[in-house]
């Protein structure tokens, strides 16, 4: 059993998906807008979420760039586009998998299994904890002390955090944080990384003229870095 958010403003689409998602044992909920999709997706931390880009308030895949800012809930895009070129965007923007309308409830049932399964594969490959120094990170958990004192870190702060830690001694691009991080590879926003490494950087004491963690290799990236 799963908690579904159901982003879909067809009524008819969402009472019938409603219905066979119900039926195989998972609890839904429904709403219309991303906007209160957006909130859902912050509050209620759903396990999944089927997405329809169809929206009356926001563009669907600009309401899936925003919920990967906050949040690493499994994604299905339920879509009339069929190209190639809407895919690959859809894909990058942050979805996990497809699906063209019309689909029966069959398969959207097969797809949601299948990205519950990866989504529970990958956390269960997680370290539950990594330290670095008098960091500790713990990915499964998603919080992080600093010499035994919780760090207060928004979603995309963690992630940055983690995958360095995780890298300890490499330096690592910001076309590689976007990749990996974001999953985004739009030339022009690695600016974005500077702010969350500056973010970072404030939370665990240190600035960019006297590094701890958290060291820039001028014109290639930034690496962390064992203080012990």
């Amino acid at each position: 059993m799963a908690l579904i958010l159901l982003v879909e403003d067809d009524r008819i689409i969402t009472a019938a998906l409603s219905r066979a998602l119900t039926d195989a044992g998972h609890v839904v909920r429904p709403v219309g807008r991303a906007t209160d999709a957006l909130k859902i997706v912050t509050d209620e931390r759903p396990d999944l979420v089927i997405l329809d880009l169809g929206l009356p308030d926001i563009d669907g895949t600009d309401a899936l760039r925003m919920m990967r800012s906050v949040s690493d809930v499994p994604v299905i895009v339920a879509t009339a586009r069929r190209s190639e070129a809407d895919i690959i965007q859809l894909l990058s923007a942050g979805a996990d998998d497809y699906v063209t309308k019309p689909f029966s409830g069959g398969h959207i049932l097969a797809r949601i299994a299948a990205v519950l399964r990866r989504a529970r594969t990958q956390a269960e490959e997680q370290p539950s904890a990594i330290t670095v120094g008098d960091l500790v990170i713990n990915p499964r958990q998603r919080r992080a002390e600093l010499g035994g004192q919780p760090l207060q870190l928004t979603r995309r702060e963690f992630d940055v955090l983690a995958y360095l830690a995780e890298r300890v001694g490499q330096v690592i691009s910001r076309r590689e944080l976007m990749n990996e991080v974001w999953n985004q590879a739009r030339i022009g926003e690695e600016q974005t990384i500077d702010v969350h490494i500056s973010w970072l950087r404030r939370k665990l004491g240190e600035t960019a003229a006297k590094p701890r963690f958290l060291h820039t290799v001028r014109g290639v990236g930034v690496m962390m870095v064992d203080p012990r």
